[in-house]
């Protein structure tokens, strides 16, 4: 299992001396100018020039950037590099359990931008600008977008502060995974956790080499400043150590389509006890060229990974993982009360458990394919669990989640 990790939240010290009015600690204005210098910088560098603006209502402000000055051409092996179109795409992508009974099921390709009516022009990107306020909530500047450095990294996570409810393979060649996953607004319960649900393909050891690609849904207050879920990316090539990061915040991911903004709001969201909404998410690997592509619903491709960013994913993944994680930070000395999914335990089932359905794997040839073997492991399950199955409706499916801080899990 991963382990992965969010920055903490810096204090600011007060402290008061007898007979004297209490000071809050801070920086010297030298290194105050100094860090305002720095960000002033670091948001050059992020923002690229647009030829349109978009003020979307939830607080985002998306710049229309043009295809070829997005973040990714930045990069050294990726400068005077044309955008690919989209490739061959897996055979029996259109396939899915039908007669799911599940009425109350819909599926969601909608951000919050899109209520303003307005579109990015043909020829650009829709990037989620980032922000002073943004990059004052990281703990480092120099990391921000990327999750700190671990060594060791190990496929269980029972010593760390992550904790995960997941169903994975790992017995075969992979060479891509799809599967649609339930939208909801977890809890969280402290800004500097997260709680997301995603697909993880992998490669490598779980040591400096690991190679992920990953996709999904998150909240987190301290990337984005409020609790909306998120439509997410993340890459790395040697266990979050030195590359990779979150959307766009560094240079890798060329996006290729003009109606979905990265790290933007997902809406609506899942009721409880009310009607679901899910997104689709397949990544697959280009047969011809050998680059990771990412589609959003029914044929939105959103863009790839090329080839050459990675050591053992330049060739195949031999793990792939769909589920939740969530960071436990133990504020108050006891577990968090961060939710998981929908904050409900996967014994609630139907309209109230979060899931994942038509989970697949795509094989050798290209072709979608059930994911067989499917192990499920929750490593807290006492604070979030996973039940799973296969039926003629959802193919191989699970419900995950939980609340969090309860009876079980103190």
């Amino acid at each position: 299992m991963l382990l992965l990790a969010s920055p903490a939240t810096a204090a600011l010290v007060t402290s008061s001396q007898p007979g004297g009015n209490a000071t809050a600690a801070r920086p010297r204005p030298g290194m105050e100018q100094l860090k305002r210098k720095r960000i002033r910088a670091l948001l050059t560098k992020l923002n690229k020039p647009a030829l349109k603006t978009i003020q979307s209502s939830d607080g985002d402000i998306i710049d229309c950037v043009p295809s070829h000055l997005q973040p990714a051409f930045d990069h050294p092996k990726l400068r005077g590099e044309k955008i690919l179109d989209p490739p061959e795409r897996p055979k029996n992508r259109n396939f899915t359990f039908g007669g799911s009974g599940r009425s109350r099921v819909g599926e969601v390709v909608v951000q919050a931008w899109h209520a303003t009516g307005e579109a990015c022009p043909e020829g650009t990107v829709p990037i989620r600008r980032t922000t002073e306020k943004d990059l004052l909530r990281a703990s480092s500047l120099r990391r921000y977008g990327r999750k700190p450095a671990r060594r060791g990294v190990r496929r269980d996570s029972t010593s760390s502060g992550h904790e995960h409810a997941v169903g994975y393979v790992n017995s075969e060649q992979y060479y891509g995974a799809k599967a649609s996953v339930n939208v909801w607004s977890p809890r969280i319960g402290d800004p500097s956790e997260f709680s997301l649900s995603q697909i993880w393909v992998l490669s490598g050891s779980f040591g400096n080499d690991l190679n992920t690609i990953e996709a999904g849904w998150q909240v987190s207050p301290e990337l984005y400043g409020d609790s909306n879920p998120r439509f997410f990316t993340y890459w790395t090539t040697d266990a979050y150590q030195e590359t990779g990061c979150y959307n766009h915040n560094c240079r890798g991911f060329v996006q290729t389509t003009n109606k979905i903004a990265i790290g933007a709001a997902i809406t609506p969201e899942s009721v409880y006890n009310g009607r679901q909404f899910d997104i689709t998410l397949m990544l697959w690997k280009d047969p011809k060229h050998g680059h990771w592509w990412l589609e959003l619903g029914p044929g939105l491709v959103v863009g790839y990974w090329p080839s050459h960013l990675f050591s053992h994913l330049a060739r195949h993944a031999n793990m792939v993982q769909f589920g939740g994680e969530v960071v436990n930070t133990r504020p108050s000395g006891s577990h968090t009360a961060t939710q998981m999914g929908s904050g409900h335990f996967p014994r609630e089932g139907f309209d109230r458990a979060a899931y994942f359905r038509n989970l697949q794997v795509v094989d050798w040839d290209n072709n979608l394919i059930p994911a067989a073997n499917l192990k499920l492991l929750a490593d807290h399950p006492g604070c979030y669990d996973i039940q799973g199955g296969t039926n003629s409706y959802w193919g191989s499916y699970f419900y995950y989640g939980g609340p969090g801080r309860n009876a079980k899990c103190p």
